[in-house]
């Protein structure tokens, strides 16, 4: 395999892999936020509680964040090409299956775990490249490339309604996975980069900068290379710990509302044609919400942590005021408010996580940070379902939502006032160092 480029482009075909990273986006996590809409179908044909329904979604979450290391291990061994492509194969081989509907085990095994899988390899290459076609314009790039999830999640809505109308929720599901198979088509537009996956290492020994030794370029190139996926040191690091309990709350709550969202709003009497576009609304705001939040964060006018604050607690305040709507306006009104403070949430909650431990511990922590945080969307929507069960209302779901973010503030408020006891001491240490260049006379005279 030959090396393309030896360092990032900051564009040329670097844009032909943030858009075909943006199709990825698209038709992976814009696939799992309009699940929902197979929720009531898939209940009913089973004849199933919610709990029993909601582990479909559950498994695929995480399964998502499970396999995330993995993947990125997988990169570091083959290509983030290779890896795309595999993923586009099991995201297709889940629906697919899925369209035979045999029990719900079967449903968890295939829609769940294998699409899950799918989605973890092919999103996590996907933006990882991205990073590695870019540096200048990085961020531009990036948040290119995330809103495919928003675009996508615009047109699915009503699309998969329309599929499901037409040719039931099972034929639905097989068009679906015949769609995916077009993340395979994106994968192998990811042409590697000298400066990514093992062209790395090679990349590292053969050349050296002008103005640095060779013994410094190869420790600096080579730490992709030999960093380690999981460095478990972080988890003796208090700051990490909080972050990473903040971590498993939020997604606990997260994929709550895109999943009773649908049901919910069949119970208030509410159109079919019109639920579908509440879904649509949520990815219209939710791209809004990106866009606007990390503009304002690169102006560097609110510490991120404290901005990261101050969205999940707007979050959790529009999940506990939706349960009060009672027709499709005040539905959508909420629905839009929820979903903007999520994107601004989406934007940053990275940022900070990189703010927490530095980039040199960036890459391991946020493998580890994915892995523990897989717990929070495992039991988050049966946990959810179990109280919809319980209360007989789907309100309920989203009281739990709401709930749950607002305790997760409390761990991102202690993160805060921990780093910042931290700064205090460190300008406590240096101050003795200061206080003796003022008196360099007093050491002359003793001697004199």
């Amino acid at each position: 395999m030959q090396a393309k480029e030896s360092n990032p482009p900051d564009g040329g075909y670097g844009w032909v892999v943030v858009v075909s990273a943006f199709m990825v986006m698209g038709l992976t996590v814009a696939v799992l936020k309009t699940f929902g809409l197979f929720f009531v179908e898939i209940q009913q044909h089973f004849d199933g509680l919610a709990s029993t329904t909601s582990w479909i979604t559950s498994v695929t979450i995480a399964i998502f964040h499970l396999g995330a290391p993995v993947a990125s291990s997988l990169c570091v061994r083959y290509t983030h090409r290779a890896v795309v492509i595999t993923g586009g194969l099991l995201a297709f081989s889940g629906m697919a299956l899925g369209f035979f509907g045999f029990s719900m085990l079967w449903m968890y095994l295939t829609t769940g775990f294998l699409q899950g899988l799918g989605i973890s390899f092919s999103w996590t290459p996907a933006i990882s490249i991205v990073s590695h076609y870019f540096s200048k314009k990085r961020a531009l790039a990036n948040a290119i490339a995330s809103a495919g999830e928003c675009a996508f999640a615009f047109t699915f809505g009503p699309f998969f309604q329309w599929l499901i109308s037409q040719y039931g929720w099972k034929g639905a599901l097989l068009i679906i996975g015949a769609i995916q198979l077009n993340i395979c088509i994106s994968g192998a537009l990811m042409r590697p980069l000298a400066s990514s996956c093992l062209l790395e290492a090679h990349h590292s020994k053969t050349q050296t900068p002008p103005g640095k030794s060779a013994s410094r370029t190869d420790k600096e190139d080579k730490s992709p290379i030999i960093h380690k996926t999981f460095n478990w040191m972080l988890l003796k690091r208090p700051e990490f710990v909080l972050y990473a309990i903040f971590g498993i709350l939020a997604a606990m709550s997260f994929f709550v509302p895109p999943l009773f969202l649908v049901p919910f709003s069949y119970s208030l009497g509410i159109d079919e044609s019109w639920t579908a576009s509440l879904l649509s609304i949520l990815a219209m705001v939710d791209f809004a919400g990106r866009l606007l939040c990390g503009w304002y964060a690169n102006l560097h006018i609110t510490k991120t942590i404290h901005l990261l604050a101050m969205t999940i607690t707007l979050i959790s305040t529009s999940l506990l005021l939706l349960p009060l709507a009672n027709n499709y306006v005040s539905l959508a009104i909420f629905t839009g408010f929820y979903g903007f403070f999520f994107g601004t949430t989406v934007a940053i909650h990275i940022t900070v996580l990189a703010d927490v431990v530095g980039m040199p511990e960036f890459d391991s922590a946020l493998g580890l940070f994915m892995l523990i945080r897989s717990s929070g969307g495992f039991v988050g929507p049966p946990l959810a379902g179990l109280i919809v069960d319980m209360a007989g209302d789907y309100r309920a779901g989203f009281y739990m939502a709401g709930a749950t973010l607002i305790l997760s503030t409390g761990f991102l408020v202690t993160l805060d006032q921990v780093q910042q006891r931290k700064e205090r001491q460190s300008q406590t240490c240096t101050k003795p160092e200061k206080s003796t260049l003022p008196y360099p006379s007093l050491h002359l005279l003793k001697h004199k």
